[in-house]
């Protein structure tokens, strides 16, 4: 039996490739309003928010992506302005790659 190789996104404990954009989302913790914030980058399962708003690992919250409704992640890191966080149920393929291509298309 031969050893497999490792991909790069294995390599990083990464499940799914990430995209890099700059997307202007809405995001709330449970029971607040509504701010906006960025998206630096995004994948199926999950994005880095850059925002001023304190979270802490293991924390909820809720990012409306342009032209969706809310969606529920939660937050898996944080350094200073910045949360990497996973969707609770991944995008589907479609809408990520509009989201995708709509932010693209704004560059």
């Amino acid at each position: 039996m031969g050893a497999e190789r490792l991909t790069e996104l294995e390599r990083r404990g990464r499940l799914t490739e990430r995209r890099d954009v700059v997307i202007s989302v809405k995001v709330r913790r449970p029971g607040e309003t509504w701010f906006t914030s960025n998206i630096a980058d995004m994948s199926l399962t999950g994005f880095r928010l850059h925002s001023f708003m304190k979270l802490t690992v293991g924390s909820e919250l809720w990012i409306m992506l342009p032209g969706f409704e809310g969606r529920r992640a939660r937050v898996q890191w944080v350094r200073a302005h910045e949360s990497g966080c996973t969707f609770e149920r991944p995008l589907h393929p479609a809408i990520f790659d509009y989201i995708v291509q709509r932010c693209l298309a704004g560059r």
